[in-house]
């Protein structure tokens, strides 16, 4: 669970499926949750940032699924290669973060490798509302 301003943001799907859905993910690809300070633009932001080394911007889906971010990878079968080593994974991943109510993504950006997502919750105006009592009779 990420949370800022003790307002909280987003839920890691493994933390909320157990630790056999973080067995199944294998930690692929690592990514990091940056906090973005507020300006007098923008209120306060989240980045996700994953490194999807390999992958191009047509075989990364990121999409908003009842309320989760999912992010998804897959790159095309290739004819068998000979490698003498090969240790750049290119599997598909699938990496999930449910998002709380008005968290919005606001931008999903990849640049030398790494896709970075902002996240954004607006500054929402308190309301309060005024509930009429009524006489039981």
């Amino acid at each position: 669970m990420t949370r800022l301003d003790g307002r909280l943001w987003i839920i890691f799907e493994a933390a909320r499926k157990g630790s056999a859905a973080k067995l199944a993910e294998g930690g692929y690809p690592p990514y990091n949750v940056e906090i973005l300070p507020a300006d007098a633009h923008c209120p306060e932001r989240l980045r996700i940032t994953l490194a999807v080394a390999g992958f191009a911007r047509d075989e990364l889906d990121v999409s908003i699924t009842g309320g989760a971010l999912q992010i998804r990878g897959e790159k095309p079968d290739e004819e068998p290669k000979d490698y003498l080593h090969r240790g750049l994974a290119s599997r598909r991943f699938k990496r999930t973060f449910a998002l709380v109510n008005g968290v919005e993504v606001r931008k999903a950006e990849l640049h030398n490798g790494l896709l970075a997502i902002e996240l954004e919750r607006p500054n929402q105006e308190k309301r309060v509302l005024k509930v009429g009592i009524t006489s039981a009779s």
